[in-house]
């Protein structure tokens, strides 16, 4: 399995989102995480795989949640998730990371 890292900025994408969902409903807070590590197993097993968003970076749709996971290869080889961003806000806004 390939190596994941999560910038920081990726990290509080995440958090913001699940403290959001967890603020609503406690089912649907699990079901984020349980759709984000999915997305992460995906990725690991194959970061290829999925389409290229720009020149650098390529991204996860997640199924059941409106966002994409948004990560591209480092120089070592590794690969770097830089922003869990939702699908209809703020597009682009990681684009600096």
């Amino acid at each position: 399995m390939t190596e994941l890292l999560i910038g920081e900025g990726a990290e509080a994408d995440y958090a913001d989102s699940l403290r959001w969902y967890a603020e609503r409903s406690k089912r649907a807070a699990e079901g984020f995480e349980a759709e984000f590590a999915k997305a992460l197993s995906a990725i690991a097993a194959n970061p290829e795989r999925f389409p290229l968003w720009d020149s650098r970076h390529r991204f996860y749709l997640m199924k059941r949640y409106p966002f994409y996971v948004v990560y591209r290869e480092t120089a070592q080889g590794r690969w770097l998730i830089v922003a869990v961003a939702h699908a209809r806000r703020r597009p682009g806004y990681w684009s600096a990371r």
